[in-house]
């Protein structure tokens, strides 16, 4: 099959335990994330992100509804003044340990079952070729908001999203 660029959207921002969320939801579906699989991935969210150190508490997601039973959420924090903290939780997606084919039930690397950690490789990836597109906005739009200015400036951060359209080259 060749390769087809997937829909990017930039649903508004919202506030989770205290950070400010820029969100990416990509999908082959022109009519977007599907609700269950959304829903999951936001109420698995707060697992995915650090705690506090005095850095402004933003943090961008990318929701990304694979072709096949998988959805991911990959949540970039930025911590340490200009360094991204990333975590993320999988659903519906057997090779990477999900013990079935819901989309709508996200699995975390940090989440514990009954205390004891859930044993699996860690895989050191960060996102695929449609989860991208994101990070280099997002590394731009931080320095130009947030490192650049004398006074930074979190809310013009926040509002300077990747536009909406296609995961692939933009003018």
């Amino acid at each position: 099959m060749p390769f087809t660029e997937k829909f990017l959207t930039v649903p508004p921002p919202v506030e989770v335990a205290g950070r400010r969320i820029k969100r990416y939801h990509v999908t082959a579906d022109p009519a977007g994330i599907a609700p269950g699989v959304e829903k999951a991935a936001y109420e698995i969210l707060p697992e995915l992100l650090p705690e506090a150190d005095g850095t402004a508490p933003a943090t961008f997601v990318v929701v990304h509804r694979g072709n096949d039973d998988g959805a991911y959420i990959n949540a970039y924090s930025w911590v340490w003044d200009n360094v991204l903290h990333y975590a993320n939780a999988a659903a519906g997606q057997p090779v990477l340990g999900c013990p079935d084919k819901d989309p709508t039930l996200p699995h975390s690397r940090l989440r514990s079952s009954g205390g004891t950690p859930i044993i699996r490789p860690e895989l050191p990836w960060i996102g695929c070729v449609f989860e991208l597109p994101p990070i280099q906005h997002e590394r731009d739009a931080w320095v130009r908001h947030m490192l650049v200015p004398e006074v930074p400036d979190l809310d013009a951060y926040l509002s300077d999203s990747l536009p909406a359209g296609t995961t692939g080259e933009r003018p």
